[in-house]
C-alpha cells in the first residue's frame, strides 16, 4: 500500500495537462542526424506520453492543451482517441500557432539527442479561461509536466489547474520535464518550479532537475534526502529521484526510501525511458501497490519502451507489462544517490 488517497468517485484516474507535439524519429539508426533522411511521425511531449501510457494500461484519461488548427493538429487529436483518451479538453487555437518539433537522432543505443523547434507553439498559448474546473473535478489524479510552465498564459493555466484540484482532492503529480532550450534562464525555471512543486503530491524528476530547482536557494547542488526532505515540508508523499542507468530512488514522508533496479534489454534509444516510467509507477500506485512494486513497473515499462523505436506508440499494455515482470531479467540497483 501507500499513503496516496484516490477518491472512487471519480469518472477519470487521470487528466494531464501540458504539452502536445509531434516526434519525429530517425528511421537510420547509428548515425548523426546530417546523414539521417527519413524519420518516422509519432505523438509526442511528455504528459501525452505519459497519458498515453496510462491508457494503455487501461487507465480512463483525459487531457487539458491546446493543438494547432491545421493537420498536425489534427494529428494529435485523432490519435489520442483512437486510444481512447477523453479530448474534451483540449481546445484549437486560432491564431496561426504551430505544433512543436522534436527530431530524435540515435546514434548508438547510448548516444541520442533531441532538435526542438518551439518557437510560436499552440501547447504554450493555453489561456486560463479554457481550463474547466467542471473537467478537473471529474479526475482522480491531475498530472503537471513542467514544459507548460514555460511561457505565459500556458503557465497560469497550469497554476489554475492546481487551484481546482486541491479544491476537488485530486492528487497532483509534478513531472518535472526540464526542457532549458524552452526557458531564458535557470532562475525564472527555479521559481516556477519550485512554486508548483509546494502543491503537489507526487514529484517525480532527475538529480540534475532536481538542482536546477535548488541551486538558486543555496548556490550548491544538493543530496537526495534533503531534496526530499525539503518537499516533505510541504504538500509532498512521494519524491522520486531518477539517477539514469543507476536506476531510481523513491522516497516517502514516512522516513523510507525504496531503490529501483532497472530490467535488461536490448537497447535501442534513450529517450521515452522517463515517461515509460512515470506512467506505470503511477498506475502502479492507483491499483494500491506499494512504492517498491510501483517502482519496479516502471523500471519493466521503461525497458519495453527505450528498446522500440518511438515513445508513445511504443508505450506498453497490461499484458506487455506483466509479461516483462514476469519473464524479464531484472538486475536491483544499490545506488544511495548521495
Amino acid at each position: 500500500m501507500n499513503d496516496l488517497l484516490f477518491r472512487d468517485d471519480k469518472e477519470y484516474d487521470l487528466i494531464a495537462i501540458g504539452r502536445l507535439c509531434i516526434d519525429l524519429n530517425a528511421n537510420e539508426t547509428n548515425r548523426p542526424m546530417e546523414e539521417t533522411s527519413t524519420f518516422t511521425k509519432y505523438v509526442g511531449g511528455s504528459p501525452a506520453n505519459i497519458t498515453i501510457g496510462s491508457a494503455r494500461l487501461g487507465q480512463k484519461t483525459g487531457f487539458i492543451g491546446k493543438v494547432s488548427d491545421d493537420q498536425m493538429g489534427r494529428f494529435i487529436t485523432q490519435y489520442l482517441e483512437k486510444d481512447h483518451i477523453n479530448t474534451d479538453g483540449i481546445v484549437v487555437d486560432k491564431t496561426g500557432a504551430v505544433t512543436g518539433l522534436a527530431f530524435t537522432e540515435i546514434k548508438s543505443p547510448s548516444e541520442c539527442s533531441i532538435l526542438m523547434y518551439r518557437d510560436h507553439v499552440a501547447d504554450l498559448l493555453l489561456h486560463p479561461t479554457e481550463v474547466r474546473e467542471d473537467y478537473i473535478q471529474q479526475t482522480k489524479t491531475l498530472l503537471i509536466s513542467g514544459t507548460a510552465l514555460a511561457a505565459s498564459p500556458s503557465r497560469e493555466a497550469v497554476f489554475l489547474a492546481i487551484e481546482y484540484a486541491v479544491k476537488h482532492h485530486a492528487v497532483i503529480i509534478f513531472d518535472l520535464d526540464y526542457r532549458p532550450y524552452t526557458w531564458k534562464d535557470k532562475a525564472e525555471t527555479a521559481v516556477y518550479y519550485n512554486l508548483v512543486a509546494e502543491k503537489c503530491d507526487v514529484i517525480i524528476g532527475t538529480r540534475e532537475e532536481f538542482d536546477m530547482m535548488e541551486e538558486l536557494l543555496h548556490n550548491q547542488a544538493s543530496d537526495d534526502h534533503y531534496t526530499a526532505s525539503r518537499w516533505f515540508s510541504h504538500r509532498a508523499k512521494i519524491v522520486v529521484i531518477k539517477h539514469g542507468g543507476a536506476g531510481s530512488i523513491a522516497y516517502t514522508k514516512d522516513g523510507e526510501s525504496h531503490r529501483s533496479g532497472v530490467y535488461q534489454t536490448e537497447v535501442l534509444k534513450t529517450f521515452g525511458a522517463g515517461d515509460s516510467y512515470a506512467s506505470a509507477f503511477i498506475y502502479g500506485l492507483m491499483k494500491g501497490k506499494d512504492v517498491a512494486e510501483a517502482m519496479k513497473m516502471g523500471s519493466a515499462s521503461a525497458s519495453i519502451v527505450i528498446s522500440r523505436h518511438s515513445c508513445s506508440d511504443a508505450m506498453p499494455t497490461l499484458e506487455e507489462l506483466r509479461h516483462q515482470m514476469k519473464t524479464g531479467k531484472y538486475v536491483p540497483i544499490n545506488h544511495e544517490g548521495e
